[in-house]
Protein backbone atom coordinates (compact mmCIF):
# COMPACT_ATOMS: atom_id res chain seq x y z
CA UNK A 1 0.00 0.00 0.00
CA UNK A 2 2.97 2.28 1.17
CA UNK A 3 4.35 1.72 -2.22
CA UNK A 4 0.88 2.48 -4.26
CA UNK A 5 1.35 5.88 -2.66
CA UNK A 6 3.55 7.39 -4.63
CA UNK A 7 2.40 6.09 -7.42
CA UNK A 8 -1.48 7.36 -7.29
CA UNK A 9 0.23 10.70 -7.09
CA UNK A 10 2.87 10.38 -9.73
CA UNK A 11 -0.04 9.32 -12.41
CA UNK A 12 -2.51 11.94 -10.80
CA UNK A 13 0.47 14.58 -11.44
CA UNK A 14 1.14 13.04 -14.95
CA UNK A 15 -2.81 13.04 -15.65
CA UNK A 16 -2.93 16.89 -14.64
CA UNK A 17 -0.07 17.92 -16.38
CA UNK A 18 -1.49 16.39 -19.92
CA UNK A 19 -4.81 18.03 -19.36
CA UNK A 20 -2.98 21.17 -18.75
CA UNK A 21 -0.73 20.82 -21.96
CA UNK A 22 -3.75 19.52 -24.21
CA UNK A 23 -5.64 22.82 -23.51
CA UNK A 24 -3.16 25.41 -23.41
CA UNK A 25 -0.55 23.80 -25.40
CA UNK A 26 -2.83 23.43 -28.78
CA UNK A 27 -1.44 25.41 -31.25
CA UNK A 28 1.61 22.91 -29.99
CA UNK A 29 -0.27 19.43 -29.99
CA UNK A 30 -2.88 19.84 -32.31
CA UNK A 31 -0.25 19.92 -35.59
CA UNK A 32 2.05 17.50 -33.67
CA UNK A 33 -1.04 14.99 -33.33
CA UNK A 34 -2.26 15.15 -36.72
CA UNK A 35 1.84 14.79 -37.90
CA UNK A 36 0.96 11.25 -36.31
CA UNK A 37 -1.53 10.25 -37.54
CA UNK A 38 -0.20 11.37 -41.04
CA UNK A 39 3.17 9.38 -40.21
CA UNK A 40 1.06 6.22 -39.01
CA UNK A 41 -1.24 6.60 -42.84
CA UNK A 42 2.88 6.10 -44.92
CA UNK A 43 3.77 3.93 -42.22
CA UNK A 44 0.74 1.80 -43.68
CA UNK A 45 1.11 2.97 -47.38
CA UNK A 46 5.36 1.85 -47.44
CA UNK A 47 3.48 -2.10 -46.59
CA UNK A 48 1.30 -1.58 -49.46
CA UNK A 49 4.13 -0.44 -51.75
CA UNK A 50 6.01 -3.44 -50.55
CA UNK A 51 3.33 -6.24 -51.18
CA UNK A 52 3.06 -4.99 -54.45
CA UNK A 53 6.52 -4.66 -55.90
CA UNK A 54 9.55 -6.19 -54.20
CA UNK A 55 10.84 -2.30 -53.16
CA UNK A 56 13.68 -1.39 -51.00
CA UNK A 57 13.07 0.31 -48.23
CA UNK A 58 14.30 3.58 -49.30
CA UNK A 59 12.00 3.56 -52.03
CA UNK A 60 8.79 2.94 -49.99
CA UNK A 61 9.70 5.69 -48.18
CA UNK A 62 9.90 7.92 -50.86
CA UNK A 63 6.92 6.70 -52.71
CA UNK A 64 4.84 6.93 -49.27
CA UNK A 65 5.71 10.41 -48.69
CA UNK A 66 5.19 11.49 -52.28
CA UNK A 67 1.58 10.15 -52.02
CA UNK A 68 0.87 11.71 -48.96
CA UNK A 69 2.13 14.99 -49.73
CA UNK A 70 0.11 14.83 -52.93
CA UNK A 71 -3.04 13.94 -51.52
CA UNK A 72 -2.67 16.84 -49.07
CA UNK A 73 -1.78 19.41 -52.00
CA UNK A 74 -4.72 17.91 -53.76
CA UNK A 75 -6.88 18.94 -50.48
CA UNK A 76 -5.76 22.36 -49.66
CA UNK A 77 -5.95 23.20 -53.71
CA UNK A 78 -9.97 22.05 -53.20
CA UNK A 79 -10.35 23.85 -50.21
CA UNK A 80 -8.52 27.39 -50.89
CA UNK A 81 -10.47 27.37 -54.04
CA UNK A 82 -13.60 26.83 -53.06
CA UNK A 83 -14.12 28.08 -49.73
CA UNK A 84 -14.48 31.86 -50.24
CA UNK A 85 -17.12 30.71 -53.11
CA UNK A 86 -19.01 28.85 -50.45
CA UNK A 87 -19.02 31.63 -47.63
CA UNK A 88 -20.27 34.38 -50.98
CA UNK A 89 -22.66 31.73 -51.57
CA UNK A 90 -24.12 31.37 -47.99
CA UNK A 91 -26.24 34.51 -47.56
CA UNK A 92 -28.04 33.71 -51.34
CA UNK A 93 -28.18 29.87 -50.22
CA UNK A 94 -29.78 30.85 -47.18
CA UNK A 95 -32.45 33.50 -48.58
CA UNK A 96 -33.62 30.39 -50.62
CA UNK A 97 -33.99 28.36 -48.32
CA UNK A 98 -36.27 30.47 -46.35
CA UNK A 99 -38.13 31.36 -49.13
CA UNK A 100 -38.57 27.53 -49.63
CA UNK A 101 -39.44 26.68 -45.82
CA UNK A 102 -42.02 29.82 -46.33
CA UNK A 103 -43.49 28.08 -49.11
CA UNK A 104 -43.74 24.58 -47.44
CA UNK A 105 -45.02 26.65 -44.39
CA UNK A 106 -48.03 28.10 -46.56
CA UNK A 107 -48.83 24.68 -48.24
CA UNK A 108 -49.04 22.79 -44.85
CA UNK A 109 -51.50 25.55 -43.20
CA UNK A 110 -49.30 26.99 -41.13
CA UNK A 111 -50.77 30.52 -39.69
CA UNK A 112 -48.28 32.06 -37.48
CA UNK A 113 -45.43 31.76 -40.43
CA UNK A 114 -42.19 33.60 -38.79
CA UNK A 115 -40.58 36.38 -40.47
CA UNK A 116 -37.70 36.63 -42.81
CA UNK A 117 -35.70 38.15 -40.42
CA UNK A 118 -36.82 35.94 -37.95
CA UNK A 119 -36.12 32.92 -39.57
CA UNK A 120 -32.66 34.34 -41.06
CA UNK A 121 -31.67 34.75 -37.28
CA UNK A 122 -32.88 31.49 -36.38
CA UNK A 123 -30.83 29.59 -39.21
CA UNK A 124 -27.96 31.20 -39.85
CA UNK A 125 -26.60 28.87 -43.13
CA UNK A 126 -23.96 31.45 -43.55
CA UNK A 127 -22.62 31.21 -39.73
CA UNK A 128 -22.70 27.65 -39.46
CA UNK A 129 -20.88 27.63 -43.53
CA UNK A 130 -18.46 30.17 -42.63
CA UNK A 131 -17.46 28.42 -39.35
CA UNK A 132 -16.81 25.10 -41.51
CA UNK A 133 -14.92 26.80 -44.30
CA UNK A 134 -12.81 28.15 -41.35
CA UNK A 135 -11.98 25.33 -39.54
CA UNK A 136 -10.91 23.58 -42.85
CA UNK A 137 -8.80 27.03 -43.59
CA UNK A 138 -6.99 26.73 -40.21
CA UNK A 139 -6.37 23.25 -41.04
CA UNK A 140 -4.95 24.31 -44.26
CA UNK A 141 -2.98 26.92 -42.39
CA UNK A 142 -1.29 24.52 -40.34
CA UNK A 143 -0.13 22.40 -42.90
CA UNK A 144 3.55 23.70 -43.01
CA UNK A 145 3.88 22.87 -39.59
CA UNK A 146 2.66 19.33 -39.60
CA UNK A 147 5.38 18.74 -42.17
CA UNK A 148 7.80 19.88 -40.66
CA UNK A 149 6.68 18.05 -37.49
CA UNK A 150 6.25 15.21 -39.98
CA UNK A 151 9.85 15.34 -41.02
CA UNK A 152 11.34 15.01 -37.94
CA UNK A 153 9.27 12.02 -37.13
CA UNK A 154 10.28 10.22 -39.69
CA UNK A 155 13.98 10.83 -39.09
CA UNK A 156 13.56 10.03 -35.51
CA UNK A 157 12.14 6.57 -36.40
CA UNK A 158 15.17 5.19 -37.49
CA UNK A 159 16.70 5.43 -34.28
CA UNK A 160 14.35 4.19 -32.71
CA UNK A 161 15.08 0.66 -32.34
CA UNK A 162 18.56 1.85 -30.88
CA UNK A 163 16.33 4.28 -27.99
CA UNK A 164 14.80 1.58 -26.73
CA UNK A 165 17.27 -0.62 -26.73
CA UNK A 166 19.43 1.88 -24.12
CA UNK A 167 16.39 2.88 -22.31
CA UNK A 168 15.45 -0.69 -20.96
CA UNK A 169 19.14 -1.49 -20.44
CA UNK A 170 20.04 -4.01 -22.70
CA UNK A 171 17.26 -6.46 -21.48
CA UNK A 172 16.29 -8.97 -24.24
CA UNK A 173 13.42 -10.31 -22.41
CA UNK A 174 12.20 -6.75 -21.96
CA UNK A 175 13.29 -5.60 -25.19
CA UNK A 176 11.53 -8.42 -26.97
CA UNK A 177 8.27 -7.98 -24.48
CA UNK A 178 7.94 -4.27 -25.31
CA UNK A 179 8.51 -4.79 -28.64
CA UNK A 180 5.91 -7.18 -29.49
CA UNK A 181 3.39 -4.49 -27.66
CA UNK A 182 4.43 -1.35 -29.54
CA UNK A 183 4.06 -4.12 -33.11
CA UNK A 184 0.52 -4.47 -31.82
CA UNK A 185 -0.18 -1.18 -31.39
CA UNK A 186 1.13 -0.07 -34.35
CA UNK A 187 -0.29 -2.31 -36.41
CA UNK A 188 -4.36 -1.97 -34.56
CA UNK A 189 -3.73 1.57 -35.20
CA UNK A 190 -2.67 1.62 -39.03
CA UNK A 191 -5.21 -1.00 -39.91
CA UNK A 192 -8.28 1.72 -38.75
CA UNK A 193 -6.20 4.86 -40.26
CA UNK A 194 -5.62 3.03 -43.38
CA UNK A 195 -9.53 1.64 -43.82
CA UNK A 196 -11.20 4.89 -42.10
CA UNK A 197 -8.88 6.66 -44.82
CA UNK A 198 -9.82 4.54 -47.88
CA UNK A 199 -13.53 4.72 -47.06
CA UNK A 200 -13.71 8.49 -46.61
CA UNK A 201 -11.84 8.76 -50.18
CA UNK A 202 -14.20 6.30 -51.41
CA UNK A 203 -17.15 7.91 -49.97
CA UNK A 204 -15.87 11.25 -50.81
CA UNK A 205 -15.42 10.15 -54.29
CA UNK A 206 -18.45 8.89 -54.70
CA UNK A 207 -20.38 11.57 -53.42
CA UNK A 208 -18.74 14.14 -56.08
CA UNK A 209 -19.94 11.81 -58.74
CA UNK A 210 -23.80 12.39 -57.68
CA UNK A 211 -23.35 15.83 -56.91
CA UNK A 212 -22.12 16.72 -60.13
CA UNK A 213 -24.67 14.40 -62.15
CA UNK A 214 -27.31 16.26 -59.73
CA UNK A 215 -25.55 19.84 -61.24
CA UNK A 216 -24.76 20.67 -57.66
CA UNK A 217 -22.91 23.53 -57.15
CA UNK A 218 -19.34 23.34 -55.59
CA UNK A 219 -19.47 19.75 -56.05
CA UNK A 220 -15.32 19.39 -55.10
CA UNK A 221 -16.10 21.64 -51.68
CA UNK A 222 -18.40 19.64 -50.76
CA UNK A 223 -16.74 15.97 -51.71
CA UNK A 224 -13.84 17.29 -49.35
CA UNK A 225 -15.60 17.94 -46.38
CA UNK A 226 -17.75 14.83 -46.73
CA UNK A 227 -13.70 13.04 -46.65
CA UNK A 228 -13.18 15.18 -43.26
CA UNK A 229 -16.88 14.49 -42.10
CA UNK A 230 -16.42 10.72 -42.62
CA UNK A 231 -14.02 10.43 -39.45
CA UNK A 232 -16.81 11.75 -37.88
CA UNK A 233 -18.77 8.88 -36.27
CA UNK A 234 -22.74 9.11 -36.97
CA UNK A 235 -22.59 12.38 -36.89
CA UNK A 236 -20.95 13.16 -39.99
CA UNK A 237 -22.03 10.98 -41.79
CA UNK A 238 -25.45 12.45 -41.34
CA UNK A 239 -23.92 16.06 -42.14
CA UNK A 240 -22.45 14.19 -45.11
CA UNK A 241 -26.05 13.71 -47.17
CA UNK A 242 -27.69 16.58 -45.12
CA UNK A 243 -25.38 19.36 -46.09
CA UNK A 244 -25.56 18.42 -49.88
CA UNK A 245 -29.30 17.90 -49.69
CA UNK A 246 -29.82 21.38 -48.00
CA UNK A 247 -27.86 22.74 -50.85
CA UNK A 248 -30.50 21.45 -53.22
CA UNK A 249 -33.08 23.41 -51.99
CA UNK A 250 -31.38 26.35 -51.80
CA UNK A 251 -29.95 26.40 -55.32
CA UNK A 252 -32.97 24.85 -57.61
CA UNK A 253 -36.32 26.55 -58.03
CA UNK A 254 -37.62 22.89 -58.37
CA UNK A 255 -35.10 20.94 -55.56
CA UNK A 256 -38.02 18.11 -55.31
CA UNK A 257 -36.23 15.58 -57.64
CA UNK A 258 -32.45 16.71 -56.92
CA UNK A 259 -33.23 16.82 -53.41
CA UNK A 260 -34.46 12.94 -53.12
CA UNK A 261 -31.49 11.73 -55.53
CA UNK A 262 -28.93 13.82 -53.63
CA UNK A 263 -30.28 12.73 -50.46
CA UNK A 264 -30.91 8.57 -51.50
CA UNK A 265 -28.22 8.03 -53.11
CA UNK A 266 -25.55 10.16 -50.45
CA UNK A 267 -27.35 8.06 -47.83
CA UNK A 268 -26.96 4.24 -49.49
CA UNK A 269 -23.26 5.42 -49.83
CA UNK A 270 -22.80 6.55 -45.88
CA UNK A 271 -25.33 3.35 -44.80
CA UNK A 272 -23.27 1.19 -47.08
CA UNK A 273 -19.79 2.11 -46.09
CA UNK A 274 -20.61 2.63 -42.46
CA UNK A 275 -22.23 -0.46 -42.14
CA UNK A 276 -21.30 -2.85 -44.13
CA UNK A 277 -18.30 -2.41 -45.95
CA UNK A 278 -16.14 -0.60 -42.97
CA UNK A 279 -17.10 -3.89 -40.75
CA UNK A 280 -15.60 -6.18 -42.72
CA UNK A 281 -12.40 -4.90 -43.35
CA UNK A 282 -12.27 -3.73 -40.19
CA UNK A 283 -12.43 -6.48 -38.30
CA UNK A 284 -13.19 -5.97 -34.45
CA UNK A 285 -10.46 -3.48 -33.94
CA UNK A 286 -13.21 -0.44 -33.39
CA UNK A 287 -15.41 -1.73 -30.64
CA UNK A 288 -15.85 1.30 -29.16
CA UNK A 289 -19.21 2.16 -26.91
CA UNK A 290 -21.44 4.71 -28.59
CA UNK A 291 -21.98 6.20 -25.02
CA UNK A 292 -18.01 6.69 -25.05
CA UNK A 293 -18.17 8.05 -28.91
CA UNK A 294 -20.26 10.78 -27.65
CA UNK A 295 -18.38 11.85 -24.96
CA UNK A 296 -15.01 12.13 -27.19
CA UNK A 297 -16.95 13.96 -29.77
CA UNK A 298 -17.86 16.34 -27.15
CA UNK A 299 -14.69 16.23 -24.75
CA UNK A 300 -12.45 16.53 -28.22
CA UNK A 301 -14.95 19.31 -29.41
CA UNK A 302 -14.61 21.35 -26.99
CA UNK A 303 -10.84 21.39 -26.18
CA UNK A 304 -9.84 21.90 -29.96
CA UNK A 305 -12.92 22.65 -32.21
CA UNK A 306 -13.76 21.10 -35.48
CA UNK A 307 -10.11 19.16 -35.99
CA UNK A 308 -11.04 18.09 -32.58
CA UNK A 309 -13.88 16.09 -33.53
CA UNK A 310 -12.44 14.60 -36.58
CA UNK A 311 -9.46 13.77 -34.78
CA UNK A 312 -12.04 12.04 -31.78
CA UNK A 313 -12.41 8.61 -32.68
CA UNK A 314 -8.77 7.95 -33.76
CA UNK A 315 -7.60 9.59 -30.51
CA UNK A 316 -9.80 7.34 -28.73
CA UNK A 317 -9.26 4.16 -30.54
CA UNK A 318 -5.13 4.94 -30.04
CA UNK A 319 -6.38 4.83 -26.63
CA UNK A 320 -8.72 1.59 -26.83
CA UNK A 321 -5.48 -0.36 -28.25
CA UNK A 322 -2.57 0.69 -26.07
CA UNK A 323 -4.98 0.46 -22.83
CA UNK A 324 -5.80 -2.79 -23.86
CA UNK A 325 -2.13 -4.32 -23.96
CA UNK A 326 -1.25 -3.68 -20.16
CA UNK A 327 -2.67 -5.21 -17.34
CA UNK A 328 -2.63 -1.91 -15.07
CA UNK A 329 -4.82 -0.38 -17.49
CA UNK A 330 -6.93 -3.05 -19.26
CA UNK A 331 -10.25 -2.11 -17.13
CA UNK A 332 -9.73 1.23 -18.61
CA UNK A 333 -9.59 -0.12 -22.11
CA UNK A 334 -13.16 -2.55 -21.14
CA UNK A 335 -14.80 0.39 -20.41
CA UNK A 336 -13.71 2.51 -23.45
CA UNK A 337 -15.25 -1.12 -25.47
CA UNK A 338 -18.44 -1.70 -26.90
CA UNK A 339 -19.51 -5.13 -24.66
CA UNK A 340 -16.08 -5.68 -22.63
CA UNK A 341 -14.56 -7.99 -24.87
CA UNK A 342 -11.10 -6.87 -25.38
CA UNK A 343 -9.28 -10.09 -25.82
CA UNK A 344 -8.90 -9.26 -29.71
CA UNK A 345 -6.82 -6.24 -28.44
CA UNK A 346 -4.31 -7.86 -26.21
CA UNK A 347 -1.43 -8.72 -26.27
CA UNK A 348 -0.33 -11.78 -28.10
CA UNK A 349 1.79 -13.03 -25.46
CA UNK A 350 -0.64 -13.00 -22.63
CA UNK A 351 1.66 -11.28 -20.48
CA UNK A 352 -0.01 -7.65 -20.93
CA UNK A 353 2.71 -6.30 -18.21
CA UNK A 354 3.79 -2.93 -18.23
CA UNK A 355 7.19 -2.08 -19.36
CA UNK A 356 8.46 -1.29 -16.59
Amino acid sequence: MTKGVPAIVLWAAVAGFSLWLVVEGRALILPFVVAVVLWYLIATLRQVYARVRACPGWLTLILAVATVIAFIAVLVDLTLANVNAVVDAAPLYQANLVLHFGNAAAFFGIAELPTIGEIRNRVDLAGLVTSLASGMATFVGNVGIVLVYLAFLLVEQGHAASKLDALLGGNAGRITRVRQVIARINSDIRTYLWVKTLLSVVTGAVSWIVMKAVGLDLAEFWAVLIFFLNFIPTIGSILGFVFPALLTLAQFSEPLAPFVMVTALLGATQIVTGNVIEPRMMGRTLKLSPLVILLALALWGSLWGIIGMFLSVPITVMALIIFAQFRQTRPIAILLSDDGNIAHLENDNGEGEHPE
